[in-house]
């Protein structure tokens, strides 16, 4: 059992890059399913699949790569607010990843949302993690 289920994500997403892997299993939850959801929309990862096992289930992530380079789209995965240390953000105040080119993961009132959607709802939360 992990104290801190957000960071086992990132982490497994981190290992499976470095070891080139095509997919990376971890288990679901309703917030690993969001962040999924938006590496998706924002072009980090191939496709996504979600799996029930009996017990909590599974989401299996494909992984995206630059046939050329070999380079993983994912460059770096940042975990911002942890269990010991909770950031947040106000609307007017969130972060900018690599000045617009990352994604920085905000948990709001709306749900689970990129810091770009949060601005234009001018909604601040909890920032989850950097993705670049």
């Amino acid at each position: 059992m992990t104290t801190d289920p957000i960071a086992d994500y990132l982490t497994r997403l981190r290992n499976a890059i470095q070891a080139r892997k095509k997919v990376v299993e971890v288990p679901a939850s309703n917030l690993k399913k969001d962040i999924t959801r938006i590496l998706y929309d924002k072009g980090y990862i191939l496709s996504y699949k979600t799996e029930e096992d009996g017990k909590q289930g599974l989401i299996k992530i494909a992984l995206k790569y630059d046939p050329q380079t070999r380079q993983s789209a994912i460059r770096e995965l940042q975990r911002v607010s942890r269990p010991g240390l909770r950031k947040y953000a106000h609307s007017d105040k969130l972060p900018r990843v690599l000045n617009g080119l990352g994604v920085a993961i905000i948990s709001t009132s709306r749900g689970v949302i990129t810091d770009k959607e949060a601005r234009q709802l001018k909604v601040g939360g909890e920032v989850l993690c950097y993705v670049s």
